[in-house]
């Protein structure tokens, strides 16, 4: 029993590690790829806000779509679901991968941020219905897309580093 018994503390205590990581590393993603989106939403649709007000369309439908400016009513709303997607998969990353030693080292560590967000990009669209999906796409080129998911893996990568630090 006492096997048992160590084994599901660990289990408990790897799930707090992962919910930890995953809070500090889904910050900084979410603050890695917010500057990237609004930059690249500078470039392309001539609005910073315009991609992460697209974000906002699970609940204000295409009406998101066409603002430009910040608004609690879009930009808000855009960013909290970013940023509480960003730590959904920041967790699951490092719930899963997170604990590994060979994770440890910088060029292993921006590898498996990238896989992860590889999967994350999959999954955004190809699995979730298209009122789930992150909303970017309407107003950013794929290419831009790509940058944005990039610098969300260099948060990811970033952060996971400094919640080890910690």
């Amino acid at each position: 029993m006492e096997h048992a018994e160590r084994q599901l503390a660990a289990r408990g205590s790897g799930l707090r590690s992962a919910v930890r990581t995953g809070l500090i590393a889904g910050t900084s993603a979410s603050l890695f790829s917010t500057a990237a989106l609004m930059l690249l939403g500078r470039r392309y649709a001539g609005s910073a806000y315009a991609a992460t007000n697209a974000t906002s369309h699970w609940l204000w439908d295409r009406e998101s779509f066409d603002v430009d400016g910040p608004t609690w009513r879009h930009t808000a709303l855009g960013y909290a679901t970013h940023h509480l997607a960003a730590i959904f998969w920041a967790t699951l990353y490092a719930w899963l991968f997170g604990n590994r030693h060979g994770a440890r080292s910088l060029p292993n560590e921006l590898a498996a941020a990238t896989g992860a967000t590889a999967v994350s990009y999959i999954v955004d669209y190809t699995v979730t219905p298209e009122r789930l999906r992150p909303g970017f796409e309407h107003r950013l080129p794929k290419s831009a897309l790509y940058i944005a998911y990039l610098a969300f893996a260099v948060g990811l990568a970033a952060g996971c580093g400094l919640a080890r630090r910690r």
